[in-house]
């Protein structure tokens, strides 16, 4: 600690009579100013020689009479504290350090920040902001392009030039399920070019999703196969059960009569007929050996 103080003027003790010099040059301090250190006093030249630090930007000592500003162990006058870009002084000013340099706000700003895309007005260090895309925004300025409010930390989506909070999106662009009418935000199946909900795409008779499953359909209307078969499809003459045609299944026909592959067989010997000759017999039909048998 150091106490600039001036000697002389006044009554002085006996030890000081004796002894009032400096404690680095040992000339007398009586009626100079001089400079009281932990260790004694030092006259003004042996405190600056001794003391001072020096300025890094001048390389000068910085007098004990200076203003000294210090910023990151280094030491500056007053006067030398400035803009690197600007000469600016920074004594009382804002500032920010750009690698070796001093630059006021100013000159930082306009070297080294972003311009905002909607107000164009430069984003200033340390303010609240959104970068999209390459571009950037004050926070405030990134509004969503139908609301109108900004979109903040919110999820948006982008079309074309436009930013969307999603509620307004899923409002103005997305599709609708064709049962019912609601947005359909994820997922979902499309029938006859038509969006729907899995949950709304389910069986006109029993009501069963039908997203991932078999189906089929009737007037338009989907079906799964087990209601079309009981509602729509042929019936087997030797089995009655539905004929669908589905899963590979295949059938024959005659006249007004149809069949499963499986099922068109001869009624006596029970020997499949498919692709072979076979005679009609009432409701029955029967392979070419049992008819010559009657």
């Amino acid at each position: 600690s150091a106490d600039l103080l001036a000697g002389g003027g006044g009554p002085q003790t006996d030890t000081m009579t004796e002894c009032f010099d400096c404690d680095n040059c040992k000339e007398s301090l009586y009626g100079r100013k001089y400079i009281q250190m932990d260790n004694g006093p030092y006259c003004i030249p042996c405190y600056d020689a001794h003391f001072a630090n020096t300025c890094d930007e001048c390389k000068e000592l910085i007098g004990h009479d200076c203003r000294e500003l210090y910023y990151e162990d280094r030491h500056y006058h007053e006067h030398c504290f400035r803009c690197f870009r600007c000469d600016r002084s920074l004594a009382d000013e804002p500032f920010t350090c750009q690698g070796e340099e001093l630059l006021c706000n100013d000159c930082y700003c306009s070297e080294f920040s972003s311009k905002c895309v909607a107000c164009e007005k430069t984003v200033m260090p340390g303010s609240r902001k959104l970068e999209y895309n390459g571009q950037t925004w004050h926070e405030h300025c990134f509004i969503c392009s139908s609301c109108q409010q900004p979109i903040g930390s919110r999820s948006f989506i982008p079309d074309k030039q436009d930013y969307y909070c999603v509620p307004c999106y899923e409002s103005k662009f997305a599709p609708r399920c064709t049962r019912c009418k609601k947005t359909l935000t994820k997922g979902g199946v499309t029938y006859r070019d038509e969006p729907w909900h899995k949950e709304c795409f389910v069986c006109t008779g029993c009501k069963t999703p039908l997203a991932g499953q078999q189906f089929t359909s009737q007037d338009d209307n989907p079906y799964c196969i087990k209601c079309f078969g009981n509602l729509y499809a042929k019936k087997c003459s030797a089995c009655t059960k539905p004929i669908t045609g589905f899963g590979g299944g295949k059938y024959v026909s005659f006249e007004d009569r149809h069949w499963h592959h499986n099922c068109f067989n001869c009624a006596r010997c029970n020997t499949s007929l498919v692709g072979k000759g076979f005679i009609p017999d009432n409701d029955e039909i029967l392979c070419r050996d049992c008819s010559s048998d009657l």
